[in-house]
């Protein structure tokens, strides 16, 4: 077992674009465990958007970071030291572990769960995980998702947008993405996307025109920003807009003006909607089951980018942000 553990500590409040900078590379020491824990050693650390809000203190639905404090990331892990029988060493474990080696882990905790020893650790931080269920419940509990539906996804090559548009299509919907590479478009056209757009290099508002010219009833959204204009000026009644993110505000240094077609809602009878993963976190266990059985059945595909490395951890949060992931993106740490 290595002597050090390693951290990624929040060094600076990032000002636009998140920066390597902003992170601290320290030697912590490593935890020791009392009855009824576990250590965790670190072998994969996802990146996800809402990490941005956290480390600006503005996520409001978790507890504030402070400077110098271990970066907040979930994990899966492997047990290597224990002293409970309910944490057997070798076993995988999914948690908030944080953007470090080592972590605890206790048996009375509910913020950890070990893995199936068939579970794959990569679909348990993506599909199957926070990304995944996000999808899961915005898609279903909020876009409520009927047969025939014109249903828009943006940021629909991420780990989210991906699962998303492919539930509305199990659904019986017709499903459109918007993505910022052809390579991405390709990859959602194997999906099953009834059709596609390259929001950097098409003109969105004609492509909506051409593909939905009726409006849609469901826009999955992952950008806020212009697109969220662009889709809310095309709703048919009784419309459902699910925010579930807004990735091209993360890195604003202006203040951002509120979406101008609003009213819009009122006129078609429509409504806008936020949630929280953590609001439907009694139903996880049947809406992992659920979409086990789609993967199973060839009905729901995934894409992981994994960068390679411990140190590499704040350049693959940037690379998320530059958009250079398909599909879910992780560090695997060894």
């Amino acid at each position: 077992m290595n002597q050090v553990n390693r951290q990624f500590r929040l060094a600076a409040r990032p000002q636009g674009m998140v920066k390597e900078t902003d992170f601290e590379l320290a030697a912590g020491a490593v935890p020791e465990i009392d009855d009824g824990q576990a250590l965790v050693k670190t072998r994969y650390i996802s990146l996800d958007p809402s990490m941005r809000g956290q480390m600006e203190n503005r996520a409001d639905y978790v507890a504030p970071m402070q400077i110098g404090d271990v970066m907040r990331a979930r994990g899966v892990g492997e047990i290597v030291d224990s002293k409970s029988d309910a944490l057997p060493i070798g076993a995988l474990a999914w948690g908030v572990f944080g953007m470090q080696d080592y972590a605890v882990v206790d048996e009375a905790a509910q913020q950890f769960r070990l893995l199936a020893e068939d579970e794959d650790p990569e679909l348990a931080l993506g599909v199957l995980g926070s990304t995944g269920l996000t999808a899961y419940f915005g898609m279903l509990r909020v876009g409520l998702p009927n047969a025939g539906d014109v249903v828009v996804v943006s940021g629909a090559a991420g780990a989210t947008g991906s699962v998303a548009g492919q539930i509305a299509k199990i659904k019986g919907c017709t499903v459109f993405g918007m993505a910022g590479s052809d390579e991405k478009c390709a990859w959602l056209t194997e999906l099953g996307f009834d059709g596609v757009m390259n929001y950097k290099t098409q003109d969105v508002a004609a492509m909506l025109d051409a593909l939905c010219p009726n409006g849609m009833n469901i826009y999955f959204d992952n950008v806020g920003g212009e697109i969220l204009d662009l889709c809310l000026d095309r709703l048919q009644l009784h419309s459902r807009v699910v925010l579930c993110g807004g990735i091209s505000r993360y890195n604003a240094t202006e203040e951002l003006a509120g979406p101008k077609n609003y009213f819009n809602l009122i006129f078609r009878r429509s409504r806008m909607e936020g949630f929280l993963l953590h609001d439907y976190a009694d139903q996880f266990p049947q809406a992992v089951r659920e979409m086990r059985g789609w993967i199973d059945a060839g009905r729901l595909q995934s894409r992981t980018t994994i960068i390679e490395g411990f140190e590499a951890l704040p350049r693959a949060l940037i690379k998320l942000f530059e958009g250079a992931n398909i599909g879910k993106m992780m560090v695997r740490t060894d």
